[in-house]
């Protein structure tokens, strides 16, 4: 199995602290993240829980906080049973999710590790691009 990491970015016109506050906000999450219902207490070591319905299947995907620095970093594991492997470790995602200020604005910077083929990381990045593309127009368009 290789570990390719995906990348994404985007540059946001909000300040981090807007940013930062729809990454962590269940009811801002749905609305920019393919409708997905996330339970966390956004504290180091707490569990997160992603729960909803994707090509008609629901799923509930889990992982760990791992590194949380308000404004700034937000680190956690990522396991879901579509992906279609057994849940042990190594079949865990780490996300990395970095915030920067620009100006006014935000350079969001993400990543993703454990990509087992350059397709599964191409689809990676392409699924966490329409996801930033949509917190982008989320903060800058909220009307």
């Amino acid at each position: 199995m290789e570990n390719l990491t995906a990348h994404s970015s985007i540059d946001i016109d909000a300040p981090v602290d807007k940013v930062w506050e729809a990454l962590i906000k269940p009811e801002k999450i749905k609305k920019y993240m393919f409708g997905t219902d996330v339970v966390s207490d956004w504290k180091e070591g707490s569990k997160i829980i992603w729960k909803g319905e994707w090509n008609g299947k629901k799923y509930e995907d889990k992982g760990v906080i791992l590194d949380l620095k308000p404004e700034k970093l937000l680190r956690y594991s990522h396991f879901s049973p579509l992906a279609g492997h057994p849940d042990k470790e190594e079949n865990y995602h780490t996300v990395t999710v970095e915030l920067k200020a620009q100006g006014g604005g935000t350079k969001v910077s993400l990543s993703q590790d454990k990509n087992r083929t350059e397709e599964e990381m191409e689809h990676s990045e392409k699924n966490w691009q329409m996801m930033l593309e949509g917190l982008k127009k989320l903060l800058e368009n909220p009307y």
